[in-house]
């Protein structure tokens, strides 16, 4: 077997490569449950998966109670998931972790064609072994499967913004070599799908004007002007119409989305301009992220079409003051591509590292190490174990109204992902700053029919203490489960608190839901 397996390897390089990539996002797609973060969820999942059963409980939509008009979501990538959710009800899928399962199985294949676009533009750039390292990066970084089957706008914007510049790349190739096979209309194909990235994640703007402004520096204007034809057409189908159907007024979305950032830029998680640079050295394990990188920026020149773009989404991130990890994650392939590029042509010209290939090797043997254990660990990772499964517990109980939760030691609300409920109950929540007294008063807890059909603690601190001041306004809370966090959810957690990993004690409320569950 491991005879025939070398041999595969040997005859079909990229091939055995796809496979691996394959198998690890399969891996992900089945055991990989939850979701990594609130975007990937809750402006995604929630909102598709309440439409398909004829509500809207995030309220985005015109007419529903407690809109005030658009906020600023791309209904491209969510209209999908509705599309995609009401197929699967029509086939009668309707459990809430079966549904997420073909969502992830879908995102895993999209994800291929990053391995196979980056392979592709490196073997137009460099050396064909070189294009091969390209590829296994690309199929086995320790994030990438985990953040492949995510509802993640930065991931997903991925494969279109490869498609649009591995076209690009091509033609302004052939163009330069004055080759057969050069065709503008290609540019109108790239330029289409750079604006279906656009449609998935606004910011990848700046990308695509990078191309166009690299085109236009490289005497390419009408290669310039017709990928922007492509990118407006794209854009305009994609936002204009949809916004127009939705609330009678072309890009009502867009226009909501950038005035709310210029607005609030300053009320997100803000950090120093070198703040990416430090993220992409850790994100792509040092000392090889320190190689590169060091390619990327070496061979700039000579790869303006590719570098430029890239470069300048990274500098408006870098100035930009809201900066999270994951905004950078749609060019981290195109630096892989450059930077292994670089790098190779760089070590190929240097008399040090031929003379010190073992140093080197084992370098990239210390990568491999790392690499190799993080994907061990996070590929099959169950992130928010407790509070998707505390979720999928009340989908036993289809006549669920309401329900609470206790949170007293902390400042900000962990989200309960509703959808996995099956159903769309109402939920009230307290924090810190909120007495028992106050909440029970404030929602009328005197009279049974307002009070929740279940409690939900979150955190074991002082529990007893926070159970028996709960039950003074809700007597008939007695204990139903405990929902722990996953080995993994708990070492981010004691890695950085920020992380909220907790334990989930649920309790019911019997005078509204006497018999608890039995399967």
């Amino acid at each position: 077997m491991i005879k025939q397996l070398l041999h595969f390897k040997t005859k079909h390089p990229f091939l055995f490569i796809m496979m691996i990539g394959l198998l690890l996002r399969l891996i992900a797609s089945f055991f990989s449950r939850g979701f990594g973060m609130h975007d990937d969820h809750f402006l995604v999942i929630e909102a598709a998966g309440s439409w398909v059963d004829g509500e809207d409980y995030q309220r985005w939509l015109p007419g529903s109670p407690g809109n005030t008009g658009p906020e600023g979501h791309s209904f491209f990538y969510v209209g999908f998931h509705y599309l995609f959710l009401s197929f699967l009800k029509l086939l009668g899928i309707t459990d809430p972790q079966w549904v997420m399962l073909f969502v992830r199985l879908i995102h895993a294949l999209l994800s291929l064609l990053v391995i196979s676009f980056g392979y592709r533009m490196a073997s137009l750039i460099t050396e064909k072994q070189t294009a091969y390292k390209v590829a296994l990066l690309l199929a086995v970084f320790w994030f990438m499967p985990f953040l492949s089957v995510r509802n993640l706008v930065e991931m997903v914007s991925i494969p279109f913004l490869m498609y649009g510049t591995l076209i690009i790349l091509r033609q302004e190739l052939i163009r330069r070599k004055e080759e057969p096979g050069y065709h503008r209309t290609s540019f109108l194909v790239a330029g289409f799908f750079l604006g279906l990235a656009f449609s998935v994640r606004y910011q990848t703007l700046f990308y695509t004007g990078g191309i166009g402004l690299a085109l236009l520096m490289m005497k390419n204007w009408k290669g310039m002007l017709t990928t922007a034809a492509g990118f407006l057409i794209s854009v305009v189908m994609f936002q204009g119409f949809i916004d127009f159907f939705i609330w009678k007024k072309p890009f009502a979305e867009l226009i909501a989305y950038v005035t709310y950032n210029l607005s609030h830029a300053y009320e997100y998680h803000t950090s120093p301009w070198h703040h990416f640079l430090v993220v992409l050295v850790v994100l792509l394990i040092p000392p090889v992220s320190l190689m590169l990188l060091f390619g990327f920026f070496r061979d700039w020149k000579r790869h303006f079409l590719l570098f430029f773009p890239t470069f300048l989404f990274l500098l408006f991130h870098s100035i930009f003051p809201n900066k999270q990890e994951r905004f950078i994650l749609p060019v981290v392939p195109m630096i892989i591509v450059l930077g292994m590029s670089g790098w190779d042509a760089f070590k190929a010209k240097s008399a040090f590292w031929q003379k010190n290939k073992t140093l080197e090797r084992g370098l990239w043997g210390f990568f491999w190490v790392i690499n190799i254990s993080l994907l061990i660990l996070i590929t099959p990772m169950y992130s928010k174990k407790a509070r998707v499964e505390s979720m999928s517990h009340l989908r036993n109980y289809p006549s669920l109204k309401k329900f609470f939760i206790e949170d007293v030691n902390s400042n900000i609300l962990r989200f309960p992902p509703v959808f996995y409920t099956g159903q769309w109950p109402d939920y009230e929540y307290m924090l810190k700053e909120n007495t028992y007294q106050s909440i029970a008063t404030g929602h009328n807890w005197t009279d049974l029919n307002q009070q929740p059909d279940f409690v939900f603690f979150v955190q074991d601190k002082q529990l007893d203490i926070r159970v028996d001041s709960m039950q003074k306004y809700l007597p008939a809370l007695v204990f139903e489960e405990s929902f722990e966090p996953g080995n993994l959810d708990r070492f981010i957690h004691w890695l950085n608190p920020i992380n909220a990993n907790e334990t989930i004690y649920l309790y019911r409320n019997k005078a509204k839901i006497p018999e608890a569950y039995k399967p």
